[in-house]
């Protein structure tokens, strides 16, 4: 089995990956959004609706 970050062998102590690095990288892609679990269930679509609209109302606006 081969790193899914790097393609290097994998080490026992970080499996499925190389290292500490790549185990860390791929936690960085999960925890900004890189990789995403999809789903079909309507309460997790008006949840994300929800959270669209009041970051549309929280963000700053453009000054032109």
């Amino acid at each position: 089995m081969s790193c899914p970050i790097c393609a290097e062998p994998t080490v026992p102590a970080f499996r499925p990956f190389c290292s500490k690095r790549c185990a860390d990288i791929d936690l960085g892609k999960w925890m900004n959004g890189a990789y995403a679990v999809p789903s079909q269930d309507p309460e997790d679509l008006l949840n994300l609706d929800e959270a669209l609209e009041n970051a549309e109302k929280t963000s700053p606006t453009k000054q032109s």
